[in-house]
């Protein structure tokens, strides 16, 4: 079988998936989610003229001269706290105490800092130690947004900010696109689930904890389905059960060339499949297909292939599930502090590195450590993935793509 180049695999895989259905969720639960409507302001924010300082709301014409040589003294007529108002307008010559956020009083047109003024003993009158200007420190109504504002359209990644104007807005849920259940299990009588001591060539599973936190990250909802062994009515139990209750499948292992391959074996026979040798390593071995409608990936066994595999292709396309126009991880061009050598195999190898910032700013990266597709210690001392082409590699001082993992 030929190999295949990583962007017709990554192709093939996106133009199979679509964004999910739409949902209402909380606002405190819309966090990474895509938005699926317009939000527009239906009043002013503010709803009214506030102060942005704690001082003393005035006529800026009453400071007309003062300093700290000279200041103006002034009656003060009230306090205005915030969530409150005054409860009479502002007569020429007064001053009202007024704390950050409360409404400036009819008759004000401006506010004096607490810094620049000074009360009395009796704390009847205020001495105002500068002049201020009309306007100073007083934020209009409408300031930040006028009603009828259009604000976000769907298709917006909602981040903290969203959510708080949203609760400023006085939304309470919001329409966004269902967050993909990705279903997660682990095939192979060769894996042992906890710290049970390992028997005769026994390894613990590391690949479902990890496929589960890496769709954690992403966003998604990760849903634990467990560990199967090399059985096939037990993994042809799990794939339909998962079918009907995820809206994605992930398995790890039984997508090569062996004997007791059976999850290849069995997306042949329930649904459609997509086998496919990609021209990369780790992670060549590679199957996409559905069960029952529903898309399942089939990562390599090794844990940094799957690893691996989910970021380049399984991540990408959970994410356009979820209605993300942008699926890809970041990518920067580097220098290597070191050579970064390989042999030739007509595949592009995605070294695991540490990528750092000299003193110049411009991104530097070395090995990570150990790059078999078995040492997962390489991988977790990984912020990055260098796409090295075909050939033996680069030198040290030479510029690579660098796929950001964090």
């Amino acid at each position: 079988m030929s190999l295949m180049p990583l962007a017709d695999a990554q192709r093939r895989v996106m133009d199979q998936v679509a964004p999910l259905s739409t949902t209402r969720v909380p606002i405190d639960e819309s966090r990474g989610m895509v938005l699926a409507q317009s939000v527009a302001a239906d009043e002013d924010i503010p709803p009214f003229a506030n102060t942005g300082m704690d001082g003393f709301a005035v006529r800026a014409v009453d400071t007309t001269g003062a300093s700290a040589e000279s200041p103006v003294d002034l009656p003060i007529a009230g306090t205005i706290a915030a969530g409150s108002v005054a409860d009479r307008p502002l007569r020429p010559g007064e001053a009202m105490r007024i704390m950050t956020g409360a409404p400036i009083p009819d008759g004000a047109d401006a506010v004096v800092m607490v810094e620049l003024t000074a009360v009395d003993e009796d704390d009847t009158t205020v001495s105002v130690r500068g002049e201020v200007r009309s306007g100073n420190h007083v934020r209009p109504a409408g300031d930040d947004l006028k009603a009828g504002t259009e604000l976000f359209e769907p298709g917006i990644v909602i981040t903290p900010a969203h959510i708080g104007m949203f609760a400023t807005l006085g939304l309470t849920e919001v329409e966004v696109v269902r967050r993909p259940r990705v279903g997660v299990f682990s095939t192979g009588d060769e894996l042992v689930v906890g710290p049970e001591p390992l028997g005769p060539g026994q390894i613990r599973d590391s690949n479902r904890p990890q496929l589960l936190a890496l769709v954690a990250e992403a966003g998604l909802e990760p849903v634990d389905l467990g560990w199967l062994p090399d059985d096939e009515a037990a993994i042809e139990a799990a794939l339909r059960a998962g079918a009907e209750t995820c809206d994605a499948l992930l398995t790890s292992g039984g997508v090569s060339m062996g004997d007791f391959d059976f999850v290849k074996t069995l997306l042949q026979r329930l649904g459609e499949l997509n086998w496919m040798q990609i021209a990369i390593k780790p992670a060549k071995p590679f199957a996409f297909g559905t069960v029952l409608g529903t898309p399942i990936f089939g990562l390599p066994g090794n844990p940094v292939s799957s690893a691996v595999s989910f970021e380049l292709l399984a991540r990408p396309a959970l994410l356009k599930m979820m209605g993300y126009s942008d699926t890809e991880r970041r990518t920067v061009w580097a220098f290597t502090d070191e050579p970064l050598l390989r042999q030739r195999d007509g595949k592009t190898h995605f070294i695991r590195v540490r990528v750092a910032e000299s003193i110049d700013g411009a991104p530097r990266v070395r090995s990570a450590g150990g790059q078999g597709s078995h040492q997962l210690s390489g991988l977790a001392m990984a912020n990055g993935l260098a796409a090295i082409p075909d050939g033996e590699g680069v030198s040290s001082g030479e510029k690579v793509r660098v796929v950001l993992l964090t």
